[in-house]
């Protein structure tokens, strides 16, 4: 357990005063690691690491294989794949509104979970104030039908709801159903290298069980109190970042007695499960290397406990991309890209700071891992180093 300082806080407006125990930036840093094997491979299975992870963000097909590659011991591309055709793992819109592979029972547990977080971003669209004063309950129950057919793409299923409203967008009539209705992705959508349009399947159809409109309040706690297990500890912010959900301020109140409280060195207050692992802060931290849209980054409102506040132009872009990024010691320390063709594969790191030999001798094996996971058939492959000006 890492050590930690006491500071007083004022409880619930009260003059008294509590002690609560402060993390720092490392000590935050190393609980992260942990609890995504980024301190240590796993030799869990593929779906296993999906679940326990609460999903990998999947806007691209090829970043979610490197994800696991990077925290999965013995990883095989194929590994991820079969999982996906066997349809014990899918690819959705989920938190945030955003694509992710989930375990195929995590769509069932949390897909209800998110369904008014997906409502209330389909209403919010463009496209959706274009609709205004539609029967939304007759165009997902038209959705679902036309689904229930056959797998469409997003421009056939618009297109078979404009033939019921055809004075409308069909790309509009097809977001909405989108956010409405539980739809997964059927391979090979999402596949390794796949660049085809996505085909949409429902929910029930491809996994054969209905899913809920809505989650009561034990389902909503549990999926909670597993984004603790996975990327605490965390505030209530760092989980309305990461689920998109609102009131968790409240509901992490109602969870209290059963949870470990920290604070960071900014006075926020932290929630966590009590025995999730916090290690030393001083543990060693192997590099690694992330795929673009690592949810290690994305999954908390302040995120010291993973990089400098001076990195994030270079890993956010303004157009809503996110970086692939080396880890140094735990914490990013540049970016890496791969770029392939049919003969080649070069893997290139970029260091924000000028690297120690020992730190730099291990990207390289990991790159050099990477190069024989990501580009097995390309006879030459090449690692390159962009030398950091500071």
């Amino acid at each position: 357990m890492p050590s930690a300082k006491r500071v007083a806080t004022a409880s619930s407006g009260k003059s008294r005063q509590a002690a609560a125990d402060v993390l720092s930036a490392r000590a935050l840093n190393r609980a992260l690691l942990a609890r995504q094997s980024l301190l240590e491979r796993s030799s869990e299975s593929v779906p296993a690491m999906v679940e326990r992870l609460l999903g990998l963000q999947a806007q691209a097909p090829n970043p979610p294989y490197l994800g696991l590659w990077t925290r999965l011991r013995d990883f095989a591309l194929d590994d991820l794949t079969a999982a996906m055709q066997a349809r014990e793992v899918v690819r959705a819109t989920m938190m945030r509104g955003t694509l992710h592979l989930v375990s195929a029972q995590d769509y069932r547990r949390l897909r209800p979970v998110l369904q008014p977080v997906l409502q209330r971003l389909s209403l919010q669209s463009g496209h959706a104030r274009a609709l205004k004063g539609l029967d939304l309950a007759a165009l997902r129950r038209a959705g679902f039908e036309a689904l229930r057919a056959q797998p469409l793409s997003a421009t056939a299923l618009g297109e078979a709801l404009r033939a019921h409203w055809p004075d409308h967008d069909a790309n509009a009539l097809a977001l909405l159903v989108r956010g409405a209705e539980p739809l997964v992705h059927v391979p090979p959508a999402g596949l390794w290298d796949s660049h085809k349009p996505a085909c949409f399947a429902t929910a029930i159809d491809w996994l054969g069980t209905p899913i809920d409109d809505g989650a009561d309040e034990a389902a909503i706690d549990a999926m909670l109190l597993r984004y603790l297990g996975a990327f605490g500890p965390a505030s209530a912010r760092d989980a309305t970042t990461w689920s998109g959900l609102t009131a968790t301020r409240e509901r992490l109140e109602r969870l209290r007695p059963g949870l470990r409280v920290f604070r960071d060195e900014a006075g926020t207050e932290l929630f966590d499960l009590p025995d999730a692992p916090r290690p030393d802060p001083d543990t060693p931290a192997p590099p690694r290397l992330l795929p673009e849209f690592d949810n290690v980054l994305l999954s908390h409102a302040e995120r010291s406990r993973i990089f400098e506040e001076s990195s994030r132009g270079s890993i956010f872009t303004r157009n809503g991309l996110v970086a692939a990024t080396i880890l140094v010691d735990g914490f990013v320390a540049g970016t890496w890209k791969l770029q392939r063709d049919a003969r080649s594969a070069t893997l290139t790191l970029t260091p924000f700071k000028r690297l120690k030999a020992a730190d730099r001798q291990a990207l390289e094996r990991e790159a050099d891992l990477c190069l024989s996971i990501a580009a097995p058939t390309q006879a030459q492959r090449e690692l390159r180093f962009v030398a950091a000006t500071a």
